[in-house]
């Protein structure tokens, strides 16, 4: 059995309208979802392998924060997962390490959404920033991702915490 966490990044600034898509930052509501989000997936006790993630600076700064919950834990950058599509997401899980069991993936919408909406039966209209979407793969290996028998496990996302 495989887990995966799809991760939107937080929320990000678009104070500075030059700035480079890649490197836009995390805004105040960005910086105090990521940690809050980090949290909530630590009082479910999910024992994450490894912390992959997008390498543009909004969505490595929201894995940062969630490193640092999760301490001890394997932070990879992959660049597939900047404006990644469907297929991008399937290499990227189908090429993780199979002594990770539970691992995290930190991107972008459009695509992050669309693969999600791949995965089981469970859709979601589009994935808000910094919402995680949860599914159980029945696999021994991830390169069977793409085809083994998936399940939803959970969907989170700030606003679902209205009182903080």
């Amino acid at each position: 059995m495989k887990e995966l966490l799809i991760i939107r990044h937080a929320k990000s600034s678009w104070q500075n309208p030059w700035e480079d898509d890649f490197d836009r930052p995390l805004n105040d509501r960005g910086k105090r979802d990521a940690p809050f989000m980090a949290a909530e997936i630590f009082k479910k006790e999910i024992a994450l392998d490894a912390l992959v993630s997008s390498d543009a600076n909004r969505a490595y700064a929201t894995c940062a924060y969630f490193a640092q919950v999760f301490k001890a834990v394997p932070v990879i950058k992959d660049s597939r997962l900047y404006q990644a599509n469907v297929k991008n997401f399937f290499e990227v899980v189908q090429s993780l390490p199979d002594n990770y069991k539970s691992v995290a993936l930190f991107s972008h919408n459009t695509g992050l959404t669309d693969f999600v909406n791949k995965l089981t039966k469970v859709r979601v209209d589009v994935v808000p920033t910094c919402g995680i979407y949860g599914v159980k793969a029945d696999i021994e290996h991830w390169a069977d991702f793409k085809n083994g028998k998936k399940a939803f496990w959970f969907f989170d996302y700030p606003k679902n915490h209205l009182i903080r």
